[in-house]
């Protein structure tokens, strides 16, 4: 399938897709606390959707039954909201949202940590994963390439004694939540699609403290780190433009 450019217009209508995830990441965020539930956060998320006037990019996505992904700790990404499931002092969750506005998509997330006894450790995984981020969007330049972006990304991953996920990955977006590229948090410089003017890209790094192998819980959606030790999820909707890349994502 072609990688599909957006003109200033369609830009322009995914920036207005993104100040939406954003203002409803913002709202969850601050909804974040000891002794509430990941259904908590999803209806704080769906009545936040509901008063912008958009609609969620997730529910119903493949019959996923939610509009957040709420994972915890160990849970890499696609976690279910679920009322039985309680957040703690000392956890991390990471919340991952979309929405379509005017049919065009954006997606966003963030990994924050629960009450204020984060292990410096985890603050450390939250750190590099954040900032592999940032690096990877500063790569996201005309005549980059997919591998640039990549490769960014594992650097950084690397060197700080985190592993990259590579089962899952970024992507295109636009009139579709997924469109081409995908867009790995691994890669080789040099390799893959060029960018181009007009690209817009979900730019997600998913990192883990220890081994980067992943094992499906029995809902078919969430994955989780193999060997139980946490992960974070950062994420950014990215437009590629002849002034440098532009989050669509940040307000």
């Amino acid at each position: 399938m072609a990688i599909m450019c957006k003109s200033p217009a369609e830009i322009e209508k995914m920036r207005r897709s993104g100040r939406i995830v954003r203002q409803v990441l913002e709202a969850t965020v601050a909804a974040v606390k000891p002794g509430i539930s990941t259904m908590d956060l999803e209806s704080v998320a769906a009545a936040k959707i509901e008063e912008l006037g958009a609609k969620s990019a997730f529910k119903g996505y493949y019959d996923y039954p939610c509009v957040l992904c709420t994972s915890v700790n160990q849970e890499i990404v696609h976690g279910i909201p679920s009322a039985k499931r309680m957040i703690k002092e000392g956890d991390i969750v990471s919340i991952d949202c979309g929405v379509v506005l005017d049919g065009y998509y954006a997606d966003s997330a963030v990994t924050v940590p629960v009450g204020n006894h984060v292990k410096p450790e985890i603050k450390k995984l939250l750190d590099v994963t954040k900032a592999s981020l940032e690096r990877a969007i500063q790569t996201a330049r005309i005549g980059s390439t997919v591998g640039d972006v990549g490769a960014s990304v594992q650097e950084m991953v690397e060197a700080n004694g985190f592993s990259v996920v590579r089962e899952f990955v970024g992507h295109g977006i636009g009139t579709r939540l997924h469109e081409e590229p995908h867009v790995p948090n691994y890669g080789t410089r040099g390799h893959g699609p060029r960018l181009r003017e007009g690209m817009v890209l979900a730019i997600e790094p998913m990192v883990n403290a220890g081994s980067p192998a992943v094992k499906m819980d029995d809902d078919g959606w969430t994955a989780r780190t193999a060997d139980g030790r946490r992960s974070a999820h950062f994420e950014h909707t990215v437009a590629v433009t002849k002034n440098g890349p532009e989050i669509l994502t940040r307000i």
